[in-house]
């Protein structure tokens, strides 16, 4: 379902050389230099990013409105999404202005809602609901006067049967129109007699901002900036290629992640975050690495993996069944090896990590993470600390932590790397 509002035109003024001149001796006159530069040159005509100035959710468990104020008019997508109930709007890259609370508490069928960057030029909204709804109506109040541009959304009570069939009609409609992600350009790359490759995936981004701290910090941009400084560090040895999963702050669904790891022919896939728990926020501090296994190694694992494997739901992603598993001996015995050299660098790394910064009590930990299921790429994921802590937090955004935490690392890789680069330079001998 498209919502499409009046497009407002704006009309340029028209300045005359003369004004210009004027203008510029103006502007040089009171010391404005920068506006006299600026006005030489020509002026961009792209117009402004639109923003969400506000929202609210009104009404009870029968009838539920939504309600956001514009800055100007947009065109906005509907969908829906079923197990958990999800209703989504996408709309072009828009600004929040909104209060860091908004949407953490819903009303009537609303349960709560969240927001953010989903993809380059493309911004949107997850609505949770209380139950199976259908859209009874919606429509656009223009702007007039001081009063914003107002999108309006009335949700009504459904059956299941009604809003699962709403929710494919809707899904195939946006999918026929879908662009081509970031990922999605992505080509294989010939390894053979060439430096390792290493992907870095730093968690979450856009519209899911991972765990927030206690003074407010936010995953999403904490693990990018490490992720950005790892990165560095690796190229400046000369040893390696790196990329990252993104580069920004855009959302990566996991598949996507692991689907980077393969396209790239990854000989390494790290993927970094900094979680917070539940129990114990004042106890569980410092970093842990996991491996993937199909049940937890503790509790503590397993809630951390619930958290991370609901990155999907929380952007409004479609959830796809996992393919049956592969009886094929070849593709079996590639998962153990893979599986085996992921336990091993998660050792070699643990112990570099022990000499610099802080771990949790037993820091090799194992769980069923989605993003490290490639069957043929060794894969770790590492949580830099705990967001909950906030000690760990104070560390996380500390510029000597990272470095101590960075230079660890590399160095575990090197480890991890040190007998291929043997063996290559023993052929290379001969």
């Amino acid at each position: 379902m498209r919502v499409t509002t009046r497009q407002w035109r704006r009309k340029a003024p028209l300045f005359g050389a003369r004004i210009t001149s004027i203008f510029v001796l103006l502007a040089a006159i009171c010391g404005l230099g920068k506006f006299a530069h600026a006005a030489g040159e020509t002026v961009s005509t792209q117009p402004p990013i639109p923003t969400i100035l506000g929202a609210r959710v009104a009404g009870d468990s029968v009838r539920t409105r939504f309600v956001l104020d514009l800055s100007q008019d947009v065109d906005v997508t509907l969908s829906g999404l079923s197990d958990p109930y999800r209703l989504i709007l996408d709309l072009p890259e828009v600004r929040f202005e909104l209060p860091k609370e908004a949407g953490h508490e819903g009303r009537g069928l609303v349960q709560a809602w969240r927001y953010g960057l989903f993809a380059a030029g493309k911004s949107r909204i997850v609505i949770d609901l209380a139950e199976p709804v259908s859209i009874d109506k919606t429509f656009v109040l223009p702007s007039v006067d001081d009063q914003p541009a107002r999108l309006v959304i009335d949700l009504v009570k459904t059956t299941r049967e009604n809003f699962v069939e709403f929710a494919r009609t809707s899904r195939k409609k946006l999918q026929e129109g879908k662009v081509a992600r970031k990922g999605d350009r992505l080509e294989p790359k010939d390894t053979s007699g060439q430096r390792p490759v290493i992907v870095l995936d730093p968690g979450h981004g856009g519209i899911d901002t991972g765990a927030v701290g206690v003074a407010g910090t936010l995953e999403k941009a904490v693990v990018l900036d490490f992720s950005s400084i790892l990165k560095r560090k690796l190229e400046e040895t000369g040893l390696y290629s790196v990329y990252l999963t993104r580069e920004d702050d855009t959302f990566i669904p996991l598949g996507e992640r692991v689907q980077i790891g393969h396209k790239l022919d990854a000989d390494l896939f790290i993927s970094i975050h900094a979680d917070s728990v539940r129990r114990g926020k004042k106890l569980v501090r410092g970093a842990t690495v996991y491996t993937l296994s199909e049940e937890a190694s503790d509790d503590l694992a397993g809630e951390v993996a619930e958290q991370e494997n609901n990155s999907d739901i929380i952007a409004g992603v479609e959830l796809h069944d996992e393919p049956a598993d592969v009886t094929d001996i070849l593709i079996d015995l590639a998962r153990r090896e893979t599986r085996n050299f992921s336990v091993f660098f998660a050792r070699t790394l643990v112990s570099e990590l022990k000499s610099a910064v802080r771990l949790i009590n037993n820091p090799h930990r194992s769980a069923e993470f989605i993003v490290l299921k490639a069957h043929d790429v060794p894969s770790v994921l590492v949580e830099l600390g705990y967001l909950s802590n906030e000690y760990d937090e104070k560390l996380l955004v500390s510029d000597e932590w990272r470095e101590r935490m960075a230079v660890a690392m590399v160095e575990a890789i090197n480890g991890f790397f040190r007998p291929r680069f043997a063996q290559e330079n023993s052929k290379a001998a001969q």
